[in-house]
């Protein structure tokens, strides 16, 4: 589908025109124009109830007087929040898929969301429109029976590199929810490697792979404890985009790409294991970033580090109480093999030293303790530097994708104390994304650095079970800020 911009829906060569409507007080300007144009019916449909116009209601008009279709969308009585927006919009997206129609133009301009001018809006809404058109396909043999007539779609608005980045950050959520979507035994480590190549070869990236040799000669020990007990090889993935000088620093962030988690040793209850695909939509979201800033070609430079590894158990698989080296040096007493993530993020938290990194963020599906504080509305933002977490929370709300700033006191790390190697990979039952979050903290301190755990937002459950995409239009947003 191509996503274009119009200067009014007056003029819009369309078969579909879809306008938004209060349900109280005067219609926005493109919303009175029709209203004019039919005689009064819009307004009329309105006063009588007919059409309530609460957020997300729609109505169909199918033949009128102007030869187009046209499709009423509810706004209620109220300024619009970021949800009510973005309910709004669902609807819209959901007709335009269902419609049998090749063209629609939508009156943008006339929606207005609290706090955010028109070039905000005019971005997210084209990213959550063509993020709407998503479906995951490939493995029903009804797949290629799917078809979505719409081929144009038309945006009122002016700020072409407000759509474009509006576009590509769909493109990259896209991208992520399919990674993500992917069952363990398509989506492994060696796919993501290849996918890495692909992306290399599309926007021309500098991609190394480090397999389980490589790592082996750095001392990645902690990395490759993870991935023993698998038949599939373990790697760290490493991908730059340059669009500035080589004597800028880059921004780098790293994905935690686990593959499948069982658990390991510490193997999970069967129950919902099926969920834990999803353990690597940290590293989907920067693959999806990535493909984000390939399609916008920002001048920075950027690089995207993977650690990608299966969690099994086996006979070879690491045991609770082991102790492992890590690449740094220090040594980890591996008290449950389920906290994996960070096994894997800490090794490529130090190899991430060589870059001279400006700044570095991580995002890990990486504790269950992070869901039950925060839900699956916001992502738990740790950092120990102030300004990389002023950057993320602005980047948050240009990208109306919430996070939040939990605590990483000095206080909390005496819980991962250790009676017989540098540090536990587990601090206990309390504050568990807090101590997990400690444990990747002492691994960076040399550069500034921040961690998202998005456990409760990378995937929804039941009806609606598959990846979200979050936290992509954020990561990409505060990377642009970096121009």
């Amino acid at each position: 589908m191509k996503t274009q911009l119009v200067k009014s829906i007056q003029s819009a060569q369309a078969d579909l025109l879809a306008v938004f409507v209060s349900s109280e007080g005067e219609l926005a300007q493109s919303c009175a124009w029709l209203d004019e144009s039919l005689q009064g019916q819009v307004s009329q449909l309105v006063a009588s109830k007919v059409f309530k116009a609460s957020v997300g209601d729609t109505l169909l008009l199918p033949m009128t007087s102007l030869e187009k279709a046209v499709l009423l969308v509810g706004i209620g009585n109220e300024a619009l929040s970021d949800a009510k927006a973005k309910k709004a919009i669902a609807a819209l997206t959901s007709q335009l898929k269902a419609l049998p129609y090749e063209t629609a133009a939508v009156a943008l301009s006339d929606l207005t969301v609290k706090e955010r001018d028109a070039a905000n809006t005019l971005s997210l809404a084209a990213q959550w429109i063509n993020e709407g058109f998503y479906e995951f396909i490939g493995f029903k043999q009804s797949d290629d029976k799917k078809q979505i007539a719409l081929e144009t779609l038309l945006l009122t608005g002016e700020d072409e590199q407000a759509l474009a980045v509006g576009l590509a950050a769909a493109k990259g959520a896209c991208f992520a929810r399919q990674l993500g979507n992917l069952p363990g035994n398509v989506c492994t480590p060696n796919y993501l490697a290849s996918k890495a190549q692909d992306l290399g070869e599309e926007y021309g990236l500098e991609i190394e792979l480090l397999d389980e040799t490589k790592m082996d000669e750095l001392g990645m020990h902690s990395l490759l404890s993870v991935g023993r007990g698998s038949d599939q090889p373990s790697y760290l993935i490493v991908m730059h985009y340059r669009g500035a000088g080589e004597d800028v620093p880059p921004q780098v962030l790293l994905g935690k790409g686990i593959t499948f988690d069982t658990g390991g040793i510490s193997l999970k209850p069967g129950l919902k294991m099926d969920e834990m695909k999803y353990d690597m939509c940290g590293a989907a979201s920067v693959f999806g970033t990535m493909m984000a800033i390939g399609e916008l070609k920002p001048k920075l430079n950027f690089t995207a580090v993977i650690a990608a590894a299966e969690n099994m158990p086996s006979g070879r698989a690491t045991k609770p109480g082991d102790i492992v080296r890590t690449m740094s040096g220090k040594t980890v007493e591996i008290l449950n093999t389920d906290a994996e993530g960070r096994l894997v993020l800490c090794d490529a938290l130090t190899y991430i030293e060589r870059f001279n990194p400006a700044a570095v963020v991580d995002i890990a599906t990486l504790t269950g303790a992070c869901v039950v504080a925060l839900g699956s509305v916001n992502s738990g933002m740790y950092a120990n530097n102030d300004e990389v977490a002023t950057a993320l929370k602005e980047a948050s709300r240009v990208a109306a994708d919430k996070l939040w700033q939990m605590p990483l006191d000095e206080e909390y790390q005496q819980q991962l104390d250790s009676n017989f190697a540098d540090i536990a990979n587990i601090g206990g039952p309390e504050a568990g994304s807090v101590t997990a979050a400690c444990f990747l903290s002492r691994f960076t301190e040399s550069y500034p650095w921040a961690h998202l755990d998005i456990a409760g937002t990378a995937w929804a459950g039941g009806a609606a079970k598959g990846a979200s995409g979050r936290p992509v239009g954020l990561l990409t947003r505060y990377l642009l800020a970096k121009v």
